[in-house]
This record gives structure tokens, C-alpha cells and sequence, in this order.
């Protein structure tokens, strides 16, 4: 499998992982689109939730339910955005299916019809 987010959880790739359990891991955005921007990435490759076996929905709630508790340490302590892109309309770019963790900063929500 060609897979970057796959390729990082197997250690084939390095990434400084800032959490790790037994269902996802997260690290930072190497295109940071806020002062802290993470991502959270399921160890199981699928691309779309569709996709996804009850167990992975599972395990990426466990994952998700995790986020407040280490909002401190991520530097999200006054709130965050959580962001799932889904597909090439949605700019989904890394075909594994993964969570954008954005804060750190006031954040503004765009006119998407604006273009």
C-alpha cells in the first residue's frame, strides 16, 4: 500500500507522533493551516467513512472522545475545529480517512460560495 498516513503508523516513514493509542495517532499538519493544526489519523486505512465497519466507527469515536483531554497539551485550551474531508470536491488530498484538529487561534468560518 502507497500510503503516506499508513506508511508514518509502520514507521517506514518519520513523523513525531504527539499521541498514540491502539486505534489512531495524531501529529502535526506539515501544512499548518492555523497556529496549531493536527491531525488525527486512524490506524486502519479506509478513505471515506462509507466505508467504514462499525468497528472503525468505533474506534475513531474512542479516538475523537480523547481530543478534550489533551487539548491542553495541543495548546487548544480556549477551543478547536474538527474537520473530516471526504472526497476530491472536499479537497480531501491523503486518501486515508483523517481528522483536521485546528485551534490555537480565533477561527473564522468562510463563505465556501465565495470563489
Amino acid at each position: 500500500m502507497d500510503c503516506i498516513f499508513c506508511k508514518i503508523n509502520n514507521g517506514e516513514i518519520p513523523s513525531e507522533k504527539v499521541y498514540e493509542d491502539n486505534d489512531v495517532f495524531i501529529i502535526r499538519d506539515i501544512d499548518p493551516k492555523a497556529d496549531k493544526h493536527y491531525l488525527m489519523i486512524p490506524k486502519r486505512h479506509y478513505k471515506l467513512i462509507s466505508e467504514m465497519t462499525e468497528e472503525d466507527g468505533a474506534a475513531l469515536m474512542r479516538g475523537l472522545k480523547k481530543i478534550p483531554g489533551l487539548a491542553d497539551q495541543l495548546g487548544l485550551k480556549n477551543g478547536y475545529r474538527l474537520v473530516i474531508n471526504q472526497g476530491d470536491d472536499a479537497g480531501q488530498s491523503v486518501f486515508h480517512l483523517h481528522v483536521h484538529i485546528l485551534g490555537g487561534q480565533a477561527l473564522d468560518f468562510p463563505d465556501l460560495r465565495k470563489k
